[in-house]
């Protein structure tokens, strides 16, 4: 396999894999599909009650494949290129080159392309064909499709889902516009090179569907539609730029993570579209009994999210309003299960309720709720967007979960302490266990935001956020100077996956530099080698904090046996089981460079600083950091730090900035000027003398 030559973000093979859940996804906020497969998903678009609702299968006439009739084993390559989020097949034969380009249309969201070019090498005039091989039959088992009237040279289908994720709820619509594609096309003896173009749009309305089937079709006459394409897509890229100097394998899994994560994300220029949330296998992914049905979990909002926020923080506001979207189906659950305010679904779909056909986990895995307002804190403390709260629903989720933690709480007379009993932890091999160190932190760390932004907000505290936090117990065996995942937890027993290593990062729950290590020290050698695969990332984090680089880099490197050859997909599980395009893996994994590699954490009132590498990388290059309204180029290596405000933000106005080092040295940040300093410990803040 040749990668890209050398080019770090462009993956070639002139074989596919065998396990075609390995094939790469195109995907954009609204559809996706796999390479060469004959279904697609549309956001939000779920079939089946309850436990069983999965993300509808879609018929897809995106799914076919080329072949050369008569040529004995032509010459095949397959590229997946990460900076123009295009898929390509080409066919070399003698005497020409047919070229199959696939992707989802980053700006025309209910819009996915492909094209078939035939190019002639030689002098001949004799007719070339290419056959087009598909397995399209435009019925679902989850929709009930009707055949409507062609339009501007399209075949037209519609219809419903066929049975609602709640009784009496909607059945989502999908109408769905598609050029007709030949058996074959011929490139005529006269002709030197020709390009069609087959365009397949997918709404949730008529309208819909035909605008941008339209809207396809004069970008196409007018020979733009990929540029299109590519224009809005290398934007996107260009804007969440992360570059680093190490190896190339380093590079390729960096740039294959970038590329899937930013695919599941909304474009800057759809914000009437509804976004519905990253599922662990994203959107591409999700038929029933594959990928979790599609159902969004906590791997949304604590695995991915930080990544998303640093660089494009317009789209970490549409993940929070999902969750704001799905609010009165939290407060459902938290109703059913006897409780006040709101609980999130273990596994979330369209309504909030919850779908996990597993019942004990969505009774007892209770930490979602607080995984998802730590999310909403993340966003306020990084961009101050009070908006969000007072007019956007944004107050009245905080405030639904800070009442369902008061009421999950029982006092213990014994201890003069909260507990919350009977819940399963992140390590899914122990359940109903009493005081889980992760839940209950994560439980604090919500009451304590809702204190805080309800003091922002101008608005009362209730006593009890303030005493219930204050109380609450989070397990600490004083004697070995650690934090038991559970009470009654004996040291050795093994453990799933990252668990109470999350308390140092991402909750950074107070904790000194010897309890962070004997934590580390505690659970790497218990955790489950075979665990999902965001577990070593966290591991990673947690030595370079502690500057420990070589322990880190080996946690690092145990990721590499979940990314597959050679489209670099990642697995859940390193023997190839569980969910595949494992998104929830990528964003662990880019929180070690994002976090890990720079020390970024996020506080309520400063971005720190602190950075270490592991002794193969030489330089970190990251071109967006988002913060307090600035974008930020920060550029860090081993003997200095560099950063400049590039953009300010007009409205609301920009706070201005300004970096400062731990030995008390300060440097404004002015828009277009940069400033550099010893690699170090830090942090950047609102610049208290200072107006733009």
């Amino acid at each position: 396999m040749a990668d890209g030559e050398g080019d770090p973000g462009v993956f070639t093979a002139t074989a596919l894999p065998g396990d075609p859940r390995l094939l790469p996804t195109v995907t954009n906020a609204f559809l996706g599909t796999r390479v060469f497969r004959d279904i697609l998903h549309a956001a939000g678009v779920y079939s089946g009650a309850a436990g069983d609702a999965h993300r509808a299968d879609v018929p897809s006439p995106l799914g076919l494949r080329m072949a050369a009739p008569g040529a004995r084993s032509p010459a095949q390559s397959f590229t997946l290129n990460t900076w123009t989020g295009t898929f390509r097949h080409t066919i070399q034969s003698p005497g020409y080159t047919a070229t199959h380009q696939l992707y989802a249309h980053h700006s025309l969201v209910h819009l996915m392309a492909f094209s078939v070019t035939i190019q002639r090498l030689d002098g001949s005039t004799h007719p070339i064909t290419v056959q087009l091989r598909s397995l399209f039959v435009p019925q679902s088992q989850d929709l009930h499709l009707t055949p409507g009237p062609d339009f501007q040279g399209a075949h037209y289908i519609y219809g419903q889902t066929l049975v609602p994720e709640v009784e009496g709820g909607p059945r989502p619509t999908v109408h769905m516009l598609w050029t007709p594609i030949p058996r074959s096309l011929t490139l005529g003896g006269e002709e030197q090179e020709r390009c069609w173009q087959f365009l397949t749009a997918v709404a949730g309305s008529e309208e819909e569907a035909k605008r941008s089937y339209s809207a396809g079709l004069s970008l196409a006459a007018a020979g733009s539609l990929h540029r299109s394409h590519v224009r809005a897509w290398a934007a996107l890229r260009r804007g969440c730029s992360v570059e680093l100097d190490g190896p190339l394998a380093l590079r390729q899994a960096l740039h294959g993570c970038l590329y899937y994560l930013l695919s599941a994300v909304p474009p800057r220029d759809s914000p009437g579209v509804p976004f519905h949330g990253i599922s662990p296998g994203g959107l591409s992914n999700g038929t029933r009994g594959e990928d979790y049905w599609g159902h969004v979990f906590w791997d949304q909002d604590t695995w991915m999210f930080p990544n998303i926020l640093l660089l494009y923080p317009e789209a970490a506001r549409a993940v929070l309003q999902y969750r704001i979207r799905t609010l009165e189906g939290a407060r459902r659950n938290a109703r059913e299960q006897g409780y006040e305010g709101a609980k999130f679904p273990w596994e979330s779909a369209a309504t909030g309720r919850e779908v996990c056909p597993e019942e004990i986990y969505g009774a007892q895995e209770i930490h979602v709720t607080g995984d998802v307002l730590i999310a909403f804190e993340q966003y306020y403390c990084t961009t101050q967007d009070q908006k969000l709260f007072r007019e956007d629903g944004g107050w009245e989720l905080v405030e639904a979960v800070a009442r369902y933690w008061c009421s999950r709480m029982v006092w213990s007379e014994e201890e003069q302490l909260y507990h919350i009993r009977g819940v399963m932890p992140p390590d899914e091999y122990h359940s109903r266990v009493d005081n889980s160190a992760y839940t209950n932190a994560v439980a604090r760390r919500s009451l304590n935001f809702a204190t805080d932004m309800a003091r922002d907000l101008l608005l009362p505290v209730p006593e009890e956020w303030e005493d219930r936090a204050r109380k609450i117990k989070v397990p600490f065996d004083e004697e070995r100077k650690y934090h038991p995942e559970y009470d009654g937890y004996s040291p050795g027993e093994p453990v799933k996956q990252a668990d109470v290593v999350l308390l140092g990062f991402p909750l950074m729950h107070p904790m000194s530099a010897e309890v962070r290590r004997n934590d580390l020290e505690m659970y790497e050698p218990v955790t489950d080698p075979a665990g999902p695969a965001m577990t070593w990332s966290m591991f990673a984090v947690g030595w370079l904090e502690l500057k420990e680089l070589q322990r880190a880099r080996s946690q690092l490197e145990k990721c590499f046996s979940n990314i597959t050859e050679p489209f670099k997909v990642w697995v859940e599980n390193s023997d190839g089981s569980g969910a595949v395009n494992f998104l929830t893996g990528m964003g662990g994994f880019l929180q070690v460079v994002l976090f890990g590699f720079t020390g970024f954490r996020i506080t309520r009132s400063r971005l720190l600083f602190d950075p270490a590498f592991p002794d193969d990388i030489t330089k970190l290059e990251i071109s967006s950091i988002s913060y307090l309204g600035n974008k930020l180029e920060v550029t860090i290596t081993r003997e200095e730090i560099r950063m400049g405000v590039t953009e300010t933000s007009r409205d609301p106005p920009a706070s201005p900035l300004e970096a400062v080092l731990d030995s008390g040295q300060r440097f404004p940040l002015w828009e277009g000027q940069s400033v550099s300093f010893p690699t170090g410990p830090g942090w950047i803040q609102r610049s208290p003398s200072r107006t733009l």
